[in-house]
């Protein structure tokens, strides 16, 4: 039974209430249709997984190419997906907000509006700046009449390394109406610890947090305690695909078919995608 765009959703809104979810970043539709027959409960796009399909570097994508990739992925699954809108492919508030309304209209659940300069990856939106542009964003969902969960998402772990100015940030971000809040960078590994990630849920609590994992070494349980209501991979299973396909193919150009055994099986395959048709 296939679920209407409504359906889907309202079941996304649902699941930012209580407990906590894993949300897998497939790259086309063959992922998407594997994490669902996987069981997983709701998807997101990944900006980097999918420019790499498409053979170009992250943020190299056009606002063209990501729409029409969102209306081909949400059309693809019965689960919600939330999208990486980037920075909305704009800068100003309403050309932000006229972008945002493609993308409801492309069928999404959730989308992501960060706060990296268009055209300069290296610098941030002033926070009066991403404030006005997340509620431009608020207001354009708002008036399209679709509940799409609105994510306020700032780079700043990353590009400025300051958690706690991410946190004021993201802060900001949630009095302007952003429903879920993601500062890729915090966690538990790498840039901050568990403490930030503590912080972070706090300070914007009641409403939700994502934290990206990219590597191994903590657990779902581990985010779960702590909180924490959505738990994304960004690029990371596009990176395992991408990192094992270029291992085997090293090895043809060396003369080696060795590294051919260890790919899935067609009747595998098959039998996934068949239970799509």
């Amino acid at each position: 039974m296939h679920k209407s765009l409504a359906e889907k959703r309202a079941a996304f809104r649902a699941l930012h209430k209580q407990g906590s979810f894993v949300l897998p970043n497939p790259w086309d539709v063959g992922s998407a249709r594997m994490f669902q027959d996987l069981g997983f409960v709701a998807l997101a796009t990944t900006s980097t997984g999918f420019a790499w399909t498409i053979g170009k570097p992250d943020y190299a994508v056009t606002r063209e190419d990501v729409l029409q990739h969102l209306t081909v992925m949400s059309e693809a699954v019965d689960l919600p997906l939330n999208a990486d809108f980037e920075s909305g492919f704009a800068s100003d508030p309403q050309d932000v907000a006229a972008n945002v309304t493609l993308a409801v209209n492309a069928g999404v659940a959730g989308l992501s509006i960060e706060d990296r300069v268009v055209g300069n990856l290296g610098k941030l939106y002033e926070t009066p700046l991403a404030v006005e542009r997340i509620r431009a964003a608020r207001f354009a969902i708002e008036k399209t009449g679709e509940d799409v969960v609105l994510v306020g998402r700032t780079e700043g772990v990353l590009v400025g390394g300051s958690v706690s100015a991410a946190i004021d940030k993201l802060v900001a971000l949630a009095d302007a109406g952003a429903d879920c809040l993601y500062a890729p960078g915090v966690g538990m590994a790498g840039l901050s610890t568990k403490d930030d990630v503590i912080a972070l849920v706090k300070a914007v609590a009641p409403k939700p947090v994502n934290i990206l994992v990219v590597g191994p070494g903590v657990t779902f349980a581990d985010y779960a305690d702590l909180g924490v209501r959505r738990i994304s991979v960004g690029g990371a299973l596009a990176q395992v695909c991408w990192g094992a396909t270029l291992a085997a193919a090293k090895q043809l150009k060396e003369g080696s078919f060795d590294g051919l055994a260890a790919g899935i099986s067609n009747r595998q395959l098959d039998e996934i995608f068949g239970r799509f048709v």
